[in-house]
């Protein structure tokens, strides 16, 4: 029997299977709205399979978003577009679930597509990020104005206002980001983080932000539903945030109701040297899982189902995030479970004439 193709249950919820849509950005909104391409892109998700379908990192501040076309929650009206989401996502069989985050200095820039770097000057439509420190992530970016306390109590409210949007959009499960260098990651590593007051210096102050929008979200999210934080489980950079401090973070983070901790890295120095390979991050999660006593997500470079049903049965984590291999193939669990020898999963009536191919052929397939 295939672990990976097994419903998992979280509090009271239950995932159909442990396969993840990890929070892909698409820069596609206007206004922070989300609209056709994002019901195309994860409906199609869901239709393949996937038992719980992440949007992409949403924004819980205008200023925090990524680019100027990312997908938002920061005020009402945000939430309508994505209740027509999550409603196409449930009915396929599928769990909807909203990342939600905040850029800090890595913010007003670029779509990648556009083949531009760095920061998008106010001039040409963009703004001044903000930030633990009024340290730049890289030339090309506009160093950040640095937070107030006052200020950083106003985004520890923006996820907790974020999050009561999400649940009524329809959402089933809420992740904080707090990795790949953005404003929570920001705080807790050394590199971006000089402060010296209560948010900066020592580990328990870097943490701090961390744990107090966990505490704050976890307060307003419902008892039943879970709720995940991604975290960066190194720099990859000499005396940067590291695994020990991730295992750590990952106690601290359970005790105050965290039920999963989705474990990626890097994304806080530009400098970093990233020895990338299949699963190159699953030794992360294993860690975390074993050394925290926690449930693990994990994520990069997994491809293939036997490489990740191997990452259940050694312990490595208890669920698999795909993101560029569900790109390519957005029906890759249904797939899974033939290459795994299962039974578990059910192509669409729509589609299920045309997943075998010794059928005959009907009259209804000559109208193609």
């Amino acid at each position: 029997m295939s672990l990976l193709l097994e419903p998992y249950t979280l509090r009271q919820l239950t995932l159909p299977n442990r396969i993840a849509v990890s929070p892909m950005c698409q820069y596609s909104s206007v206004d922070g709205l989300a609209n056709d391409w994002h019901l195309v892109h994860l409906g199609s998700r869901a239709i393949g399979g996937a038992g719980l379908v992440f949007s992409e990192a949403t924004a819980v501040t205008a200023d925090g978003r990524i680019t100027a076309q990312d997908l938002g929650l920061w005020c009402d009206e945000q939430i309508a577009p994505l209740q027509r989401i999550t409603r196409f996502i449930t009915a396929q069989g599928s769990v909807p679930g909203i990342q939600l985050a905040h850029a800090g200095r890595k913010a007003s820039t670029y779509r990648p597509w556009l083949g531009k770097h760095g920061s998008v000057s106010v001039g040409d439509g963009g703004w001044v990020p903000v930030g633990p420190s009024k340290i730049a992530f890289d030339p090309e970016h506009t160093a950040p104005t640095e937070l107030s306390e006052g200020q950083i109590q106003g985004i520890i409210q923006a996820f907790v206002d974020a999050a009561q949007r999400a649940l009524v959009a329809g959402f089933k499960v809420v992740e904080i980001h707090a990795a790949h260098g953005y404003l929570l990651h920001q705080f807790l590593s050394p590199i971006s983080n000089q402060r010296r007051d209560q948010y900066g210096s020592c580990f328990e102050n870097r943490i701090r932000l961390t744990l107090q929008v966990t505490e704050a979200v976890r307060a307003v999210w419902p008892e039943e539903l879970p709720l995940f934080v991604r975290v960066s489980a190194t720099d990859w950079v000499e005396d940067g945030w590291n695994p020990d401090e991730t295992v750590e973070l990952a106690r601290r983070l359970k005790a105050l109701g965290v039920d999963l901790i989705d474990v990626s890295s890097g994304g806080t120095s530009v400098n970093a040297e990233i020895p990338t390979g299949p699963g190159y991050q699953t030794r992360f999660a294993e860690r975390v899982r074993k050394e925290s006593g926690i449930a693990t997500g994990t994520v990069g470079m997994i491809t293939e189902p036997a490489q990740a049903e191997h990452i259940l049965r050694t312990c490595q984590a208890d669920i698999i995030l795909l993101a560029r291999e569900l790109l390519r193939d957005p029906y890759w669990p249904l797939h899974a479970d033939d290459d795994l020898g299962g039974q578990k999963a059910i192509w669409p009536a729509q589609y299920q004439r045309a997943t075998h191919r010794d059928q005959p052929i009907h009259e209804s397939d000559l109208r193609d």
